[in-house]
């Protein structure tokens, strides 16, 4: 058997994180199989679908590097199909018309509701003779579901879970206008793509026992079901945007990189041991349903930015240039020229280690792409420039201007050391304000490292502009 399993987003919003992480978990089933990953996109309820919503989907998958077999398949275009299996259902005695009116089904709740019983479609239509249908009235197709007995599900992460036929009631399969539900198009769609595994969040546990009806009832194979708890915030409560359950752009926006999303998703519900950083290659070799637990996890964007952070410093330096350099070049308003781009160029590897997502990568590489005396970041920092600080910075573009054919990072670290000790300094009360005259910032990669990639001519610049 070939393993196919499929993503099913409704294009009512953003792809938010527990659809990406239900995506990313059918995909590595998949993959870890052998298989085939399919998108369906369930754009049934025209109201409140929308093109944007459906774009921004297919483009958060893209960049999750989340990629689907296959076309994707749009719901909506299939209604034709659903209605022909309710009417086949329909003559094969396994479903009946409801005549009811809404007003009538208004009432029957009213009434369950007064008596306190659970409020369902009573099946006053199941037996009826057509022949006793109104007038014009427009009939529903309802399934004629079991009343006895129980349906059972063996699922792959929540075990055997049974509900008696007894609580579920008749549901409608076609609407009067012949549009078909949501229950019947999900069982249509899974059954014609092949699904062998619906993966999906555990909201859905109770849609699973109503579906298995259907597809008992057209006598169809029937899929292994697997419910993964939901994703709730640090406080245990049902996560919402005040927790970070934003739209996956968000996370690409914020500068977080596809494979530490991936990696981190990932760990919420599954694990491999003690393991945490784990590549998308051995994610695809170790992962299994068997190692999905049944408790909800945590969202926590503090580990989220940390675990990025170490991706940050794996990436190699070019495949993060293309990257930051729109953003270096939106911050200085201007493009980056040649020597600006040698720079951030040769700066990368140390900047990069002392910056958490895109974002602070670019805005923590500005500086070397500058021509002249950066703005100093805050108050800390010029708080560095005493009048004491400015004079032996003066002093030190001279020292320094003197070494400036033998401009090594060593050499640098030589001659300011030389500096200080010549004045009678600490190296700190030299290299502090020479810190801030050349990032702008208290903090910065090495500063003998940044003195070298800024060059002579450029150091000495800056520091007689901090000089003043």
């Amino acid at each position: 058997m070939t393993v196919v399993t499929r993503f099913a987003p409704s294009p009512t919003g953003f792809l938010h994180i527990g659809g990406a992480r239900t995506a990313l978990f059918n995909w590595l089933f998949a993959k870890h199989h052998g298989g085939k990953y399919l998108l369906r996109i369930e754009d049934t309820d025209r109201a409140r679908s929308t093109q944007p919503a459906i774009a921004a989907i297919l483009d958060g998958l893209g960049w999750l590097g989340l990629q689907h077999d296959g076309e994707v398949t749009y719901q909506f275009s299939r209604a034709a199909r659903h209605a022909e299996v309710a009417h086949q259902m329909l003559a094969a005695g396994n479903a009946y018309h409801c005549y009811c009116s809404p007003q009538e089904l208004d009432e029957m709740r009213a009434a369950q509701k007064a008596a306190g019983k659970p409020m369902r479609y009573d099946g006053r239509w199941r037996d009826r003779d057509p022949k006793d249908a109104p007038a014009g009235v427009a009939p529903v197709i309802r399934l004629k579901a079991p009343q006895t007995g129980q349906t059972v599900i063996k699922d792959l992460v929540q075990g055997e879970v049974t509900v008696e036929n007894a609580q579920l009631d008749d549901m409608i399969l076609l609407r009067a206008d012949g549009t078909p539900t949501y229950m019947l198009a999900v069982v249509v769609d899974d059954h014609d793509m092949g699904v062998t595994h619906v993966i999906r969040g555990d909201d859905h546990l109770n849609n699973a026992f109503r579906q298995l009806q259907i597809i008992r009832a057209m006598g169809w194979p029937e899929p292994a079901y697997a419910h993964i708890p939901l994703i709730h915030g640090p406080d245990g409560a049902k996560l919402s945007k005040r927790h970070g359950a934003l739209g996956v752009d968000a996370y690409r926006d914020m500068g977080l990189l596809p494979a530490a999303l991936r990696n981190y998703l990932l760990r919420l519900g599954w694990g491999h041991g003690d393991d945490e950083i784990i590549s998308t290659q051995q994610a695809i070799e170790w992962f299994d349903l068997d190692a999905v637990g049944r408790s909800p996890s945590r969202f926590d964007m503090a580990k989220l930015i940390n675990l990025n952070a170490h991706y940050l410093r794996e990436t190699p330096d070019d495949e993060l240039l293309p990257m930051v350099l729109p953003r270096v070049e939106e911050t200085l308003g201007a493009k980056v020229d040649a020597i600006g781009l040698e720079r951030i160029t040769r700066g990368m590897n140390g900047v990069k280690q002392r910056s958490r997502t895109l974002i602070e990568l670019a805005d923590n590489l500005v500086f070397y792409a500058r021509t002249g005396a950066p703005p100093i970041a805050d108050d800390k920092a010029r708080g560095v420039l005493t009048p004491e600080a400015k004079s032996l910075l003066g002093k030190l573009a001279a020292a320094l201007e003197a070494d400036a054919a033998n401009w090594g990072e060593k050499q640098v670290e030589d001659a300011v050391r030389r500096f200080a000790e010549s004045m009678g300094v600490k190296l700190g009360q030299v290299a502090q304000p020479l810190r801030v005259a050349l990032s702008g910032s208290t903090v910065s990669p090495g500063i003998f490292e940044v003195v070298a990639i800024l060059g002579p001519a450029e150091t000495r610049a800056r520091l007689l502009a901090a000089a003043g």
